[in-house]
């Protein structure tokens, strides 16, 4: 418990502390859009061939007021299966026959079509421009719309890895500001993109920043934060993530524009940088990366900013030395990342098991879901809205369960639940609409509230000398499975449920990796690999006890 009890000494839950997290929740507000802003600038309208007798101001005028609109496009575009104009052909000449079916028709022959060699016609009411309208993203170029989402996710993961090593070896501050400043920059300059090729190289550039900010501010937060606070402000840093997808649903709404919908979630981050200005450093980083001066010279900041008096006289290095001389001996030798494959075998069952499939399943499932809105409904600004609550509400209710059952039960539990509903939903007919909605949005809720507890164990498992890395690493399975998300909607070619089938029974089972790990509750973050080889022990040795206690009492 020592660095609790230097915690403790600086203010536990001060001034500092208070400022520090609502600084990241409203940064996570303006982030985490940037994950889904496609939902709405990728939106794809109604649309129909450009056709001469329609669309030609000259021929149209004097053709229209003999015959109505809805006449017209009966004779220039052909009908789909569900009786409505095709979106990607069109009659090569008139048939005006079709005016006329009432009558006999000699002429059984099915008309010729055609492409869309002239272009296509967007309805503009819903949205007056997006990305598709403004680059003709449909037809044959429908897939591009999933290029755009997979290139920002394999940004992330890119980004996840490499700045996560830039951290543990150049501070958490500075690597979260430089990427707050890029994410700033290149979404901005993403909302004047000349070409689609251009739009792609920002948004890949883009992802690179945008977890590693999320990141950063989880390991700020725990690391400055005392154990029996952590969950707390897990939970409300990962609900500014779904006020973040409610903020964004409704910014939306006003702003259909998305040139203007990207500089609105953009410009605000460069203002940002200046309260993050106020940031502390990590002292435990400090610490266990043998720059013992410099850390107490932030512990006594953060203690003078909660109001701490006396913190010079307390907070002295000697003082520091002695409370933390088990972390300064283990830290004397430079750890290497490969000593974790030298570590304990526990140690290898948590990263594996745990953090890699179970991240991996959780990005699979969660935006497999949220990014796929308008297969839900044409109303996605009020499922986006909807769908931030649920799991605004949903990692509410995991405080709860994280606190009085424990880090495991509450993935577990969630991730079953996650699982069933979305299976369920997949199968249910489809004039069951509102059920379809309810399950949907109780399954994203679930996942989430899994998601909650798997971010708050994760931080409770790693050491704090690699937590940036390896924290990179797991959180880079997770953007693999948000990369392969968008990427199996292209199974609905083949079966409409395949997707949905995947979706579900990934996160049903993957809570069964959670059950050889050690429960965290209440215990203090790990600060080396000898902390975590103790506290497999101490797991090990609880759970003995607790089942002797047991034989005794039957």
């Amino acid at each position: 418990m020592s660095f609790d009890e230097l915690l403790d000494q600086a203010g536990g839950l001060g001034r500092f502390q208070i400022f520090q997290l609502v600084l990241f929740c409203v940064t996570n507000i303006l982030t985490y859009p940037h994950i889904v802003l496609e939902n709405f600038t990728a939106a794809t309208p109604d649309h129909r061939c450009w056709v001469q007798i329609l669309d030609n101001d000259t021929v149209s005028g004097n053709v229209t007021r003999t015959f109505s609109q809805d006449a017209l496009l009966r004779i220039s575009i052909p009908l789909d299966s569900n009786l409505k104009p095709e979106k990607c052909r069109r009659f090569i000449l008139p048939q005006w026959q079709l005016l006329h079916l009432n009558e006999t028709v000699t002429n059984t022959a099915e008309p010729d079509t055609e492409p869309c060699i002239d272009g296509w016609v967007y309805d503009r009411s819903y949205f007056p421009s997006t990305i598709i309208t403004e680059w003709d993203l449909v037809c044959e170029s429908q897939s591009l719309k999933s290029v755009v989402q997979t290139l920002f996710m394999t940004g992330s993961l890119l980004g996840s890895l490499i700045y996560s090593l830039l951290s543990d070896r150049f501070g958490r501050k500075v690597v979260y500001q430089w990427c707050l400043l890029q994410l700033g920059i290149v979404d901005t300059a993403a909302a004047f993109a000349p070409t689609f090729l251009i739009y792609c190289i920002l948004r890949f550039w883009a992802g690179l920043s945008v977890m590693t900010i999320m990141i950063n501010a989880f390991c700020l937060m725990s690391e400055w934060t005392i154990s029996k606070r952590k969950s707390v402000g897990v939970v409300l840093m990962m609900s500014s993530y779904s006020i973040g997808q409610m903020f964004l649903g409704g910014l939306a709404f006003a702003i259909r524009s998305w040139h203007t919908l990207h500089l609105a979630m953009s410009v605000p981050l460069l203002v940002l940088l200046l309260p993050s200005r106020k940031l502390v450093e990590s002292f435990r980083w400090l610490i266990v990366t043998n720059q013992l001066e410099k850390g107490v010279k932030e512990l006594r900041r953060v203690a003078h900013i909660n109001g701490k008096k006396n913190a010079e006289e307390t907070l002295t290095i000697e003082f520091v030395k002695s409370t933390i001389q088990k972390e300064l001996d283990a830290v004397q030798v430079k750890p290497s990342i490969f000593q974790l494959f030298h570590a304990p075998k526990a140690l290898n069952v948590i990263r594996c098991l745990f953090s890699f499939h179970f991240r991996f399943s959780y990005g699979v499932s969660l935006y497999g879901l949220i990014l796929n809105l308008q297969h839900l409904g044409s109303n996605i600004f009020l499922f986006q809205v909807l769908f931030g609550a649920i799991m605004l509400t949903a990692r509410l209710v995991s405080l709860w369960t994280l606190n009085y059952m424990g880090r495991r039960t509450n993935q577990i539990l969630f991730s079953f639940l996650a699982g069933v509903s979305i299976l369920v939903n997949t199968f249910l007919p489809q004039e069951m609409q509102t059920l379809h909605v309810s399950l949907a949005t109780l399954g994203v809720g679930s996942v989430s509230a899994a998601g909650t507890g798997c971010t708050l164990h994760q931080i409770e498992l790693l050491p704090t000398v690699f937590r940036s890395t390896l924290g990179g690493i797991v959180t880079g399975f997770q953007r693999t499975g948000a990369m392969l998300a968008p990427l199996l909607m292209t199974f609905l070619g083949y079966s409409l449920h395949l997707p949905w089938i995947i979706y579900g029974v990934i996160i049903l089972f993957s809570g069964l990796v959670i059950l050889p790990l050690p429960e965290t509750r209440n215990q203090p973050l790990v600060n080396t690999l000898q902390d975590v080889e103790n506290n497999t022990k101490y797991s090990r040795k609880v759970k003995q006890e607790d089942t002797s206690t047991k034989v005794t009492q039957f």
